[in-house]
């Protein structure tokens, strides 16, 4: 994915992200190949009621959000890698993602079907 095609689909996250949890994240840190790219939430709504019991520090709360990041690229023909580098939960300022693109995702169809 170049940077052109990545930045072709970053007004739809955009929507996406502020139609579902109220909130618009930062599209940052950009790899020199374009392949890759940070969003940050300054606001995660998922974590606002949460406390991690300190048995579970090492749970990744808001994981779905990355579970949901890539089911929704996949549905447009795209692997991509997602993962969370920051979380507010744990402490940090902000809570960063980690969007890497991996392939472009060819349809296979059984034989005879179109």
């Amino acid at each position: 994915m170049s940077r052109q095609a990545g930045r072709g689909t970053e007004s739809k996250k955009m929507i996406a992200f502020k139609m579902y949890l109220g909130i618009t994240p930062s599209i940052t840190n950009w790899s020199p190949g374009g392949d890759e790219f940070s969003l940050i939430l300054e606001n995660n709504p998922l974590v606002d009621f949460v406390e991690l019991p300190d048995n579970h520090s090492s749970l990744i709360y808001s994981n779905l959000l990355c579970g949901v990041l890539r089911g929704a690229l996949e549905m447009v023909q795209m692997a991509v890698d997602v993962k969370f580098v920051q979380d507010t939960l744990k402490g940090d300022s902000v809570t960063e993602i980690r969007m890497k693109f991996i392939r472009r995702i060819e349809d296979n169809l059984p034989a005879g079907e179109e």
